[in-house]
């Protein structure tokens, strides 16, 4: 009755969504349970994903359904194209943004509904990655003010959830960021410019509720490169408004630009964020690149 989900995993980050992961624990597994999936796998600590997903392979799944946010997936997800397995991975929104699935028609927030659709679903997609320097990313990396928000974010302890983790955040470090210069050959800067943020986007969504770049596909072999250059601090809030409505791009500080690939360069070696979390990188040039069809995607 079960034989064709045997071969299925459930991993869980049980500290996603300020500890929703740990609290929904007992229903994801009976959920899958009643479809016959009952070997679930328990992150330990940040960054025991590649340690799970490795171990899940091993030990011959071919599909991988992860619970958590977009930390917890890019992580799964890099980790499963790196060991260049075709198990097939599938998302579950448990987490502070879940701005990946947002990418993908399939029913994330709705548990029961995925744990049914993994059991059965027989769909796919060929989802792209990228690349700074050697690290992977699944749905977006970002320079400048999006780090700053990372940072302020990193204590989850407190009573806000889901997108106002971010806003809240971005909010208060709007008026006060100083930006920093860069060089772009996709924009085809002719010398550095000074920039509040510049988001190299796989998917159309980050931060929970700002549409960055709504003519995204992650299955196109490109990213989107979005700069937003400095503008008055009167000026920011609006444009900040309109980034939630994905209208930001007509502005004239705003850039936008298609491409496979890019080198950009800094006055010195910047930190980044990829899907949430801080990278140092080794030196002021910075490659970027896509990684093509790198992951298969269960979407029904």
């Amino acid at each position: 009755m079960f034989a064709a989900v045997s071969r299925t995993v459930l991993i869980v980050n049980p500290e996603s969504g300020r500890g929703a992961g740990a609290r929904l624990l007992p229903r994801l597994t009976a959920l899958f349970a009643a479809h016959g999936v009952t070997d679930v796998r328990i992150t330990a600590a940040p960054g025991d994903e590649a340690r799970v997903v490795t171990e899940a392979v091993r030990d011959g799944a071919e599909t991988i359904a992860v619970a958590g946010g977009d930390g917890t997936w890019g992580k799964c997800a890099v980790a499963l194209a790196r060991l260049g397995s075709p198990a097939r991975i599938a998302f579950l929104a448990n987490g502070t943004g879940n701005d990946f699935a947002k990418n993908l028609p399939t029913p994330a927030a709705d548990h029961g509904a995925m744990a049914a659709l993994v059991a059965r679903g027989t769909r796919e997609l060929r989802v792209d990655l990228g690349a700074v320097d050697d690290q992977w990313f699944l749905n977006v990396a970002g320079f400048g003010f999006d780090v700053e928000v990372d940072v302020a974010t990193a204590d989850r302890t407190g009573w806000l959830r889901g997108d106002a983790v971010y806003i809240a955040a971005a909010l208060r470090l709007l008026f006060r960021y100083r930006g920093f210069h860069a060089t772009a050959d996709v924009f085809e800067d002719p010398s550095p410019r000074l920039r509040m943020m510049l988001v190299v986007s796989n998917g159309k969504n980050f931060g929970g509720a700002f549409h960055i770049a709504p003519a995204a596909a992650v299955d196109d072999g490109l990213l989107d490169f979005v700069s937003i250059g400095d503008v008055h601090w009167v000026a920011r809030l609006p444009l900040f408004a309109r980034a939630m409505r994905g209208l930001h791009l007509s502005h004239p500080a705003v850039m936008a630009r298609r491409a496979a690939q890019a080198t950009l360069t800094f006055d010195h070696a910047p930190m980044y964020e990829l899907d949430g979390d801080l990278h140092q990188a080794r030196d002021a040039v910075v490659r970027v690149g896509v990684v093509p069809q790198a992951l298969r995607v269960l979407i029904g």
